[in-house]
């Protein structure tokens, strides 16, 4: 049971805790949203409950069925294939910019990101190493400095948050994901901003294939 929102409620509050129990896979994909339950559990009224759900919804992990409820999403293969190389093209892009702008203080922030990342990829700390990718992917994106990009990728990212974890528990991505991430950080150290936007193409759409070899495996060992 998660724990209670103490504070008094607020649907933003509410709406955090919601993504993170999607985040964690406490709500599963495809599970029902058992509303009058779950704002028990969370110690709030239904009036911020619904809100939160609203925005979930608008944001794409959310599912509002007429006459049936709320669902947490669940993205289809076509889904997977029509996001990723959009979201692709826009890191990308993040990563092009960036390249353009990135200050010497910046570089020695995303060197002790990536010195961590190393570190949790060698250890095989899946959790902390995917907090750590997904804080350098971030820190890019406030490299680039491009608010109407940043909010593109903003809103997609959330929407891939589980597909994207979900691809490095594919055997060895985690060390391949590390190693495009340290490639990513070279364009960006030597000023070149082409190197930088292909290597995070290669590095995003690698994580499609990598969720597409993970259901190879899964249906060998069925």
């Amino acid at each position: 049971m998660p724990p209670k929102i103490v504070k008094t409620a607020l649907y933003v509050e509410v709406t955090e805790r919601l993504r993170s129990m999607i985040a964690s896979g406490h709500l599963k994909p495809g599970a029902w949203i058992d509303e009058q339950k779950l704002a028990e559990q969370l110690g709030v009224s239904r009036t911020p409950f619904r809100e939160a759900i609203r925005i979930l919804a608008s944001e794409g992990l959310l599912r509002i069925e007429p006459r049936r409820g709320c669902y947490v999403n669940e993205l289809t293969e076509k889904d997977l294939d029509d996001i990723f190389p959009l979201m692709a093209m826009l890191e990308g892009r993040c990563a092009y910019e960036a390249a353009q702008r990135v200050t010497e203080k910046q570089i020695k922030n995303l060197d002790d990101l990536h010195v961590k990342l190393v570190a949790y990829a060698k250890a095989k700390k899946i959790d902390e190493y995917y907090t750590t990718n997904r804080e350098i992917h971030v820190a890019i994106q406030n490299m680039a400095a491009n608010q109407w990009l940043s909010n593109m990728v903003k809103d997609l990212r959330k929407i891939l948050n589980l597909s994207r974890h979900r691809s490095l528990h594919l055997p060895g991505r985690i060390t391949e994901s590390c190693n495009e991430h340290l490639a990513i950080f070279s364009a960006l150290k030597s000023r070149d901003p082409v190197s930088a936007e292909s290597a995070m193409k290669t590095h995003i759409l690698r994580q499609r294939e990598a969720l597409k070899e993970l259901i190879v495996q899964s249906r060998k060992s069925a």
